[in-house]
């Protein structure tokens, strides 16, 4: 956190050399940016040596920051987004004990309001690339998806057995806590067979504080808001099914009765739905995708370095960014 704060700081610091006001200039016409002890830095000077340090990375910052500014408008979204990574921010800082002020300008930055421009930008980067992979991805990927990855909510009771183990615990305690778990949530399932009421036995042996008084009841509930082993547990139970065996999960051993299910939505209630998660795998399982997808958003507003240097080291950072390494 605190070196992607200064990273950005410098970004900034060094695009105050553009857009400066009155600047003196030597006979031959070049603008002076400084004098030093009788010596003269001019622009020509200060871009040689931007070159040399970082030039073509502040110039793909340039390019990048005017297609995210020409394609993304700074809206509502925009700003919570900045506004929740600036809290993040001073967050970290007052964990570690540090000052998020002393820290934010030293890293160039005059105000919180500058620090969230740059932030909104960092959004508004994101966005381009979200939105055109989301423009590459094909219908049988989407559909595949929706196939394979989208279920209707569902309705069950539930009765959680947690083990009583603690962290001092030998490992043959905790297994023998484990197994006694196990054998109340058996012996659970064997009042039901005998015809108990599901709900009543939810209230008296469960577990889990949210919904023991309810009987156990967690409504409407979709499969990424659970564990996998109870979804998929509760996912194959027919309607008023229980289960004949405890679901072992990270939370203990469950006994779950199937009480309703929602209809499939239809494709075209979920497609954007999809297209974000789908784009959010992609990114997640390649780390050089997003430099890859910049690099052909580029090529697409057809980008001309006319410096040669600049352009050796636009390529030589391409590829480095575009490189997995072994």
């Amino acid at each position: 956190m605190k070196q992607k704060l200064l990273v950005l700081g410098l970004c900034s610091i060094l695009f105050l050399t553009a857009g400066c006001g009155q600047v003196a200039k030597l006979k031959n016409g070049q603008e002076v940016v400084a004098k030093l002890d009788g010596k003269t830095i001019t622009t020509e000077d200060l871009y040689d040596e931007l070159k040399k340090q970082g030039g073509s990375s502040v110039l793909i910052n340039m390019i990048d920051s005017f297609i995210a500014n020409k394609e993304i408008e700074t809206d509502e979204t925009a700003k919570q987004y900045a506004e929740s990574q600036l809290e993040q921010t001073k967050q970290y800082y007052e964990s570690a004990g540090q000052d998020f002020e002393t820290a934010m300008k030293s890293a160039g930055y005059k105000n919180e309001s500058e620090y969230k421009d740059v932030l909104i930008l960092e959004y508004k980067k994101n966005k381009v690339v979200e939105n055109y992979l989301k423009d590459q991805l094909t219908d049988d990927e989407i559909q595949s998806y929706y196939d394979t990855d989208i279920f209707g909510d569902l309705t069950v009771r539930h009765i959680l057995i947690s083990p009583e183990v603690t962290d001092d615990m030998t490992d043959e305690e905790k297994s023998k806590a484990e197994e006694k778990a196990k054998k109340e949530a058996e012996d659970i399932i064997k009042k039901l067979d005998k015809g108990e009421d599901f709900a009543e036995l939810a209230k008296k042996y469960s577990d889990d504080e949210g919904t023991k008084e309810n009987g156990g009841l967690l409504s409407d509930f979709s499969k990424d808001s659970v564990v996998s082993e109870f979804w998929d547990a509760s996912y194959k139970l027919k309607k008023n099914e229980y289960s004949k065996e405890p679901v072992k999960s990270d939370y203990g051993y469950h006994v779950i009765l199937k009480v309703d299910s929602k209809s499939k939505p239809k494709l075209d209630e979920v497609k954007d739905e999809i297209k974000t998660t789908l784009v959010e795998n992609k990114l997640s399982n390649d780390t050089t995708l997003s430099a890859k997808t910049w690099a052909d958003i580029r090529k697409k507003y057809k980008l001309d370095i006319q410096d040669s240097e600049l352009k050796s080291g636009y390529d030589s950072y391409v590829d480095a960014q575009t490189t997995v390494t072994q």
